[in-house]
């Protein structure tokens, strides 16, 4: 039965965390929820996750953290966030001449940070907080297989543990029927939510797999039970094609992936010797240094190597009826670390409309066709405003996944975060920050971020063109008037002038 008119009874596709806090933001406006998981208690470690491994860590920055906060839940995001490694920079790592080196590159110029989580904390401190309230339900062991949103009607196996599937059912598991006023599917990049929402509604879908593979790993800690490397930092063994990362954990341990193309990971599962060459030309001072050549080869022996997928759709609802958010909605590859905080802004988002439209004041709360009004007015303004965001991180995603495998070794590229990085703190009035701050930093929207980011690089441009062509200008105007006393190495010292004075403010920058 779906709730009162007073309440509406929301069901959520999805225990994760956007789908948790999901829950909580529900509840904490009055509603009956009821969380329908496919897999058991996420919580038990018998529960084998969808990928068959553990997650990289999530890096949560301010936007995921505003929208938990949005919660009201304030001791639930405090424990959280002294579960997490504060992490300041990038640590860009390499070898020349045959020695080590390590480059810092600071997030912010103000020192503002991000968070290194694991997901499996992340997530029981949620599960937690959603047994702890009492409007709120939890089903693990549901596999939602059909959905009627015309007539507000859902069906989930039901596949408790050590089950079978009843005789004579030709291989079913038993089934219920669940009735709802709408429903939110959190269910991930393969949501079934998804799929039986493009029943009803008419989605533009993209899906994409980039040829690239991952594989995890793991730096253990010291024998003096510390980090073997700086824990304020996302550590990185840039590659061009490919590239290594490792990021902190509470343990003292590093939780580290492997990005590359298939093609390489072909070649490296033939042969272990060809494996542990690899790193030590491109991943110089991971093995054996932090990683023993034995627990490398049985990593990566042991542990899956997984495709990476980014997902485009419109729209995001059916009528007032079902909604998808996060991965169901955009899944986004890891490279600007913003999958989880997007997906958990996508629920303040949804709910700011949902308050907006009304769908909670005492107006509609009894008339429940103006309610489904209401709440189909909220649909769609998520949809128009949050699509458009989500493709614009999707597609950042990728941009840096090239920034961090290789352009963060490059000079201009050094130059324009110098550059910017010092107009933010100098001249904060001309409110220019790098893309990344916006991104981590702030609660702009995506789309917005892209936009600024433009319009920011087009200035950049004209200044280095101005620049250069007044030194330009100049030699001209010299060499006009006394063609014989320039020669090649006179022009050069003259032009040199000008580049050596902006490197020294560049240099004073970076220092």
């Amino acid at each position: 039965m779906a709730s009162s008119p007073t309440k509406q009874k929301v069901v959520i596709v999805g225990a994760g965390p956007v789908g948790s806090l999901a829950a909580l933001y529900a509840a904490a406006r009055g509603d009956d929820v009821e969380v329908y998981e496919l897999r058991g208690d996420l919580r038990s470690d018998s529960t084998v996750p969808l990928n068959f491994t553990k997650s990289i860590n999530l890096s949560l920055s301010d936007r995921g953290i505003t929208a938990m906060k949005g919660s009201g839940r304030e001791t639930l995001i405090n424990n959280i966030l002294q579960e997490t490694v504060p992490i300041y920079g990038r640590m860009i790592h390499g070898k020349e001449n045959g020695e080590l080196w390590e480059a810092p590159q600071a997030y912010d110029v103000h020192g503002r940070n991000n968070h290194s989580a694991d997901r499996g904390m992340l997530n029981n401190a949620l599960l937690d907080e959603l047994e702890r309230s009492p409007n709120i339900k939890l089903f693990f062991d549901h596999k939602l297989t059909g959905a009627d949103f015309r007539t507000n009607r859902a069906w989930f196996e039901c596949r408790s543990p050590g089950e079978a599937p009843a005789p004579g059912s030709s291989g079913r598991y038993p089934e219920i029927e669940v009735s709802f006023d709408f429903l939110i599917g959190a269910d991930g990049a393969h949501s079934a939510a998804r799929f039986h929402m493009m029943k009803f509604a008419r989605v533009d879908y993209q899906q994409e797999y980039i040829d690239t593979l991952w594989c995890e790993f793991r730096i253990a800690p010291s024998p003096e039970n510390d980090f073997m490397i700086s824990p304020d930092h996302l550590h990185i063994w840039p590659g061009k094609e490919f590239m290594f990362i490792a990021l902190p954990s509470v343990d003292k341990s590093f939780t580290c992936t492997l990005f590359a193309p298939a093609i390489h990971y072909a070649t490296l599962e033939r042969s272990t010797q060809d494996l542990l060459e690899f790193f030590a030309v491109h991943f110089p001072g991971v093995c054996p240094e932090l990683i023993k050549p034995n627990e490398l080869i049985e990593q990566f022996t042991t542990n899956p190597h997984l495709p990476l997928i980014s997902i485009k759709c419109k729209p995001h609802h059916y009528n007032s009826s079902v909604v998808i958010v996060g991965d169901a909605a955009h899944a986004v590859l890891p490279f600007y670390g913003q999958g989880l905080n997007a997906g958990l802004e996508d629920i303040q988002v949804l709910f700011k409309y949902l308050d907006k439209h009304g769908v909670y004041d005492s107006s509609t709360a009894g008339d429940p066709t103006s309610r489904a009004l209401a709440r189909e007015a909220a649909f769609q303004d998520y949809t128009e405003h949050r699509s458009v965001d989500a493709h614009a991180i999707n597609d950042l995603s990728k941009q840096n996944y090239l920034e961090m495998r290789w352009a963060v070794k490059q000079p201009l590229y050094r130059i324009r975060k110098y550059i910017e990085e010092a107009l933010y703190h100098y001249l904060p009035s001309l409110g220019w920050q790098t893309q990344y701050t916006r991104v981590s930093f702030s609660n702009q929207r995506y789309s917005e971020i892209v936009q600024t980011n433009r319009r920011q690089a087009r200035i950049l441009g004209l200044a280095f063109g101005s620049t250069v062509l007044s030194a330009l200008t100049a030699v001209g105007i010299l060499m006009w008037k006394n063609p014989t006393r320039f020669s090649s190495s006179s022009l050069l010292a003259v032009l040199k002038q000008p580049l050596r004075r902006l490197g020294g403010v560049l240099a004073r920058n970076a220092s």
